[in-house]
C-alpha cells in the first residue's frame, strides 16, 4: 500500500464541504482523519457524513491531535496567517486558503516563520494552477505557439448582496479582489512567469460593506499586459484570453471548472480555430495530491510560499493606486 498523509480540516467552511473534502477523500495520497469546527456538533455533523474518523470543537484541539501530519485550512481569510503559524510551530503541514492573508505584511510574517520549519510543507491552495487545462496553456505559451503574448483578458464575477456574507464583511477581510480578482492576478503571473512592473487600478467600493464590489486593474508586465475586472455584484461570469502576435488561447471555464465534465480550451491560430479537451479531473483532487507527494517525496510544493507574498503586494498595488488615482509602480 503505497504512503499517505494523515491530514485534518481546520474549519467546516462551504469550501471545504462542498468542494476540498470530497476532492481528498477520493484522492490518491490523502486520509482525511479529523474535521474542527467552532461547536463540536458542527464538526461531528460534518465527520459523520464523510465518514471522518475525528470531530474536534475547536480549532486547537486539532492542531494538537499529534497523529495529524497535515491542516488544510479555509478559514476566513482574517485568520488565515494566525492559524497557519500555530500549525507550523505545532509540526504541521500547511495547505492554505487564497487569499494567502489580509496584508503584504501579514503574509511576509507568516513567510519569515515558515522559514523556521524548512521540513514542513506549506502552499497556498492556488487550485486552478494543477488543471491540466492551465498546465496545457502554459505549455504552448512556452513553446511559442502563440507567439509573444502580448495581452491577458480575464474577469470573475458573481452576485452576492448578503449582509452577513463573509465577502462582503470588511473585517474578515472581504471584496471582490480578495476572494476572485486574486486568480486574474495570479494567472497573469503564472502565464508571463515574472511580475507586473507597474499597476493601475479603479475600485468601487460598496456604500453600506465598505468592502469592493467591483475592481478594474491593468498590470504592465515587461512582455506585456493584463487587464482583468472582478465583482461580487455582477452576475456570475468568468473568462480568461491569452492573446500573442501569432494566436490567442480562449479558456471555456478557466478558473473552476466542472469536476465530472470535460473541460476545454481553444487554440486560436491562423483563422483556424483547435478545440482541446481534457478527460474530467477535480482541480483539488489534483492540488491535494501534489502536496501529499511533495510531503512523502520530502520534495518542493509546487508553488512556493513567495508566489503568495507576490500575488498580495499586487492586489495592495491596485488598491493604491485607486486612491492615488495613478498609475504606480510595483
Amino acid at each position: 500500500m503505497e504512503s499517505t498523509v494523515k491530514w485534518g480540516i481546520l474549519s467546516t467552511a462551504h469550501i471545504a464541504t462542498e468542494y476540498v473534502i470530497p476532492a481528498m477523500i477520493k484522492s490518491k495520497y490523502c486520509n482525511v482523519c479529523a474535521i474542527a469546527s467552532r461547536t463540536y456538533e458542527k464538526a461531528k455533523t460534518i465527520a459523520d457524513k464523510f465518514k471522518i474518523e475525528k470531530a474536534y470543537g475547536s480549532y486547537q484541539e486539532l492542531i494538537d491531535d499529534v497523529k495529524i501530519e497535515a491542516l488544510y485550512i479555509p478559514l476566513p481569510n482574517h485568520l488565515h496567517v494566525p492559524w497557519a503559524i500555530k500549525a507550523l510551530e505545532a509540526g504541521k503541514h500547511v495547505l492554505l486558503e487564497k487569499p494567502i492573508g489580509l496584508s503584504v505584511q501579514e503574509a511576509q510574517k507568516l513567510l519569515d516563520v515558515a522559514k523556521k520549519f524548512p521540513h514542513l510543507k506549506i502552499m497556498e491552495a492556488f487550485m486552478y494552477r494543477h488543471h491540466p487545462q492551465w498546465i496545457k496553456a502554459k505549455e504552448l505559451v512556452d513553446s511559442g505557439a502563440i507567439g509573444k503574448v502580448k495581452t491577458i483578458q480575464s474577469a470573475f464575477s458573481f452576485f452576492d448582496d448578503n449582509p452577513n456574507s463573509i465577502v462582503n464583511t470588511k473585517k474578515y477581510g472581504g471584496g471582490s479582489l480578495m476572494d476572485i480578482g486574486c486568480y486574474p492576478i495570479s494567472a497573469s503571473r503564472f502565464i508571463f512567469n515574472s511580475e507586473p512592473q507597474e499597476v493601475f487600478g479603479s475600485i468601487e467600493y460598496h456604500k453600506e460593506f465598505k468592502v469592493d464590489s467591483v475592481a478594474t486593474a491593468i498590470l504592465k508586465f515587461k512582455e506585456g499586459t493584463c487587464s482583468f475586472f472582478s465583482s461580487i455584484q455582477i452576475e456570475e461570469r468568468q473568462q480568461a484570453q491569452i492573446f500573442g502576435t501569432e494566436g490567442e488561447i480562449e479558456f471555456e471555464i478557466p478558473f473552476n471548472p466542472i469536476a465530472d465534465k470535460p473541460s476545454k480550451i481553444f487554440l486560436h491560430q491562423n483563422n483556424k480555430t483547435k478545440e482541446i479537451v481534457f478527460e474530467p479531473c477535480d482541480q483539488y483532487t489534483i492540488q491535494a495530491d501534489l502536496f501529499s507527494r511533495a510531503i512523502i517525496e520530502k520534495t518542493e510544493v509546487p508553488t512556493p510560499l513567495q508566489d503568495a507574498v507576490n500575488n498580495m503586494k499586487v492586489i495592495e498595488k491596485i488598491i493604491e493606486s485607486d486612491k492615488l488615482a495613478k498609475l504606480i509602480n510595483m
